[in-house]
């Protein structure tokens, strides 16, 4: 029902009215996006979903960022249009998402979000690693090779 398609520079002013749309303003003020400005996002993570009309329903990003020496993706933000939430297309993207950053040899992953709902994905809370203030703890969760890696989360340079 929806086609899965990497995100374009023509998809960008639709994908950002849809984050508008599904988080809170000032969304851009969260501790998350310092580690994003004036760093490219995975391109070939990042998807768009579009229905059969090329409406967009969805969209998914990650970043690169390290924790201490090692390198790890940022995976978000992550929206479904209200409209279509409940059908799935989350889980769609997330696993689409998730299935490409493996193959691209990525080995561990981070979000900040309800372990409830990410803990689905194999998202679990990690311990010793810390985002820039003011991120609750329990919220920092990740999925993949965390073994001995520790630190604060800092934007990537290579």
């Amino acid at each position: 029902m929806y086609r899965l398609s990497q995100e374009t520079p023509e998809d960008r002013w639709e994908v950002e009215a849809l984050y508008d749309l599904c988080f809170a303003p000032g969304r851009t003020a969260l501790s998350s996006y310092r580690l994003r400005e004036g760093v490219p996002p995975v391109a070939r993570l990042c998807l768009v979903a579009r229905d059969p009309d090329g409406v967009l329903a969805g969209a998914i990003r990650f970043w690169p960022v390290r924790v201490g020496r090692a390198e790890a993706l940022l995976l978000g933000p992550v929206a479904v249009h209200p409209t279509r939430q409940g059908e799935g297309l989350g889980g769609l993207l997330m696993h689409e998402g998730m299935m490409r950053a493996a193959e691209d040899r990525w080995p561990r992953i981070l979000l900040v979000g309800d372990a409830p709902y990410y803990s689905r994905f194999g998202f679990a809370k990690l311990e010793g690693v810390e985002m820039p203030p003011p991120t609750n703890p329990d919220r920092v969760l990740g999925v993949g090779d965390w073994a001995g890696v520790r630190g604060k989360v800092k934007r990537w340079a290579r």
